[in-house]
């Protein structure tokens, strides 16, 4: 069974850092990219950031771009989304996920439970 344990949410001020962490256990996570989604109050999920853990290779999102970096340690199943530079727009609980297809919510098959990352100004 696939589990998505994510961490490292919290309360930050405007201009902070966070960085989160999504241990993933259940699968060899070979096949596609796993990767971070958000979702403010009220809006849509949107994808964030993902890597592919085998070969390393990242995606970030433009609106994030600059900002947010994603990394992994592949022998201990665990990705890194740190968030630098942060903004009360950030603000939102932020979900490990897998498969990362497209950046498309509807074609995740696993989301962890969901961290909430809050911005003050």
């Amino acid at each position: 069974e696939v589990q998505l344990q994510a961490s490292g949410g919290g309360v930050v001020q405007a201009g902070g850092s966070l960085r989160l962490s999504c241990v993933a256990s259940g699968s060899s996570f070979d096949d596609h990219a796993i990767g971070w989604f958000r979702q403010a109050p009220g809006k849509e999920r949107e994808g964030v950031a993902c890597t592919n853990m085998r070969d390393g290779s990242t995606y970030v999102a433009d609106s994030v771009e600059g900002r947010f970096t994603i990394s992994s340690d592949y022998a201990k199943n665990t990705v890194y989304l740190q968030m630098n530079n942060l903004n009360p727009e950030d603000t939102a609980v932020y979900y490990c996920a897998y498969p990362w297809i497209h950046g498309s919510p509807s074609k995740v098959k696993f989301w962890g439970q969901g961290t909430l990352v809050t911005v003050s100004s």
